[in-house]
């Protein structure tokens, strides 16, 4: 199993940065994607950002193109989400995830989840 403990989220301005952490644990050999995802109150679950884990690809939603930038430290087991120009609508809890599945944006190619952290944008 894979356990995901996420770190980083906070109350920030419009227009600031946050960068949000994903420590991982356990059978880490396992992952072969990770990702961030994020849900806001009465809405679904959305994808932002994804990583192969044995190489630097990467994509990410239109919505946070050119403002978000995933990237990981494979010696600390650690992926991360920095965050910059931020928006009142990229309110949300986010969540860290790893997998093996096909499709990287797809909640379901995901095997383990964290519990997320909270990022609250003020206009």
């Amino acid at each position: 199993q894979v356990q995901l403990v996420e770190s980083g989220g906070g109350l920030v301005q419009a227009g600031g940065s946050l960068r949000l952490s994903c420590a991982a644990s356990g059978r880490t050999f396992s992952i072969i994607h990770m990702g961030w995802f994020r849900q806001a109150p009465g809405k679904g679950r959305e994808f932002v950002a994804t990583i192969f884990w044995s190489g630097s690809s990467t994509y990410y939603a239109d919505s946070v193109r050119g403002r978000f930038t995933i990237s990981k430290d494979n010696a600390k087991n650690t992926v991360y989400l920095q965050m910059n120009s931020l928006k009142p609508e990229d309110t949300a809890v986010y969540y860290c995830a790893a997998g093996r599945g096909v499709l990287p944006t797809t909640p379901t190619s995901y095997e383990y989840w964290g519990r997320g952290t909270q990022v609250t944008v003020s206009s």
